[in-house]
């Protein structure tokens, strides 16, 4: 009796030992099971792009940055395309630019995370070395616009100052490249070309496109055909009723995008869309708060 009860006793601790291991087991797979969706998280946000490019509507070296932009994603490369008349992407600009302490029109590459970026269109050597990391020159620039020339008609006194004031803007800039300074016509031959009598009217750009109207749009036609009338000495003056009909069309495109629909032009991609632009850009915002709070 007492030998039966000593193995039942036998029995029921090896039951309980193996209970035991096996809610260890359980518990220590639970555990990397965890830790691996813990880790898959983490390196699902150090893949967000931190590789960003503002471009704009009717922005010229954004257009003819697109091709190479275009082409680096294709080969892999997590480029964010972010239009500027999306007011967040703006928003946005102007944030990495204080940060930065950077003053930059489009096109902007910028990594949001160290800072690095290219002013203004580069070809795709230079930004295979952005993309890598490397830190990339600021190219010679003019210390400043040409001074304007007066207007057409304006007095030899006018014209003398005038010359003072270019002949010493281009001393100014001897540290162009040889390239440059062979561009530059000389004062003469700019007094000798064709000049505007008075400024043109200054047509609604920017945020003011946006809240423009159809009316408003026609009003500067007609005062722009006023001034081209006061002007036809000028060549190449285009016509006015094409011009008032593309900022139509730019300001109806400016209003598909903001509400979210497919963007035209540059920011219209195989792989991305201005939704998705913003998305993955708030995303990037949002890691790079709780990483500056030590969120894990």
């Amino acid at each position: 009796m007492v030998k039966e009860e000593v193995q039942e006793a036998v029995v029921e601790k090896a039951e309980v030992a193996t209970k035991v291991a096996e809610s260890v087991k359980t518990a220590e797979e639970t555990k990397e099971d965890t830790t691996t969706v813990d880790e898959t998280t983490d390196g699902d946000q150090e893949e967000l792009s931190p590789w960003y490019v503002f471009c704009s509507t009717g922005c010229g070296f954004c257009k003819k940055s697109e091709p190479i932009i275009e082409e680096l994603i294709e080969e892999g490369h997590d480029i964010l395309i972010l239009d500027m008349a999306e007011p967040d992407n703006a928003k946005l600009n102007k944030e990495l630019q204080a940060e930065y302490k950077v003053q930059c029109g489009t096109p902007w590459f910028i990594n949001a995370e160290t800072g690095k970026g290219i002013c203004g269109f580069r070809e795709k050597d230079v930004l295979l070395k952005w993309l890598d990391g490397e830190d990339i020159p600021v190219p010679p620039r003019p210390t400043g616009p040409p001074p304007r020339p007066p207007f057409h008609g304006s007095t030899s006194k006018e014209d003398t100052a005038w010359k003072k004031e270019y002949t010493a803007w281009v001393k100014d800039n001897k540290h162009m490249p040889d390239t440059w300074q062979k561009q530059q016509k000389s004062a003469q031959a700019v007094l000798d070309a064709p000049r505007p009598k008075s400024d043109p009217p200054r047509p609604p750009m920017g945020p003011q496109m946006a809240q423009a109207t159809d009316a408003d749009f026609d009003k500067w036609g007609g005062e722009m055909k006023v001034w081209q009338e006061e002007n036809k000495h000028l060549p190449n003056l285009q016509p006015v009723d094409q011009m008032v009909q593309n900022m139509k069309n730019r300001k109806n495109q400016m209003a598909t995008q903001a509400g979210g629909a497919p963007a035209g032009g540059v920011v219209n991609n195989a792989q991305l869309n201005t939704l998705d632009a913003k998305v993955q850009a708030l995303e990037v915002k949002l890691d790079r708060i709780i990483s500056h709070f030590g969120v894990k």
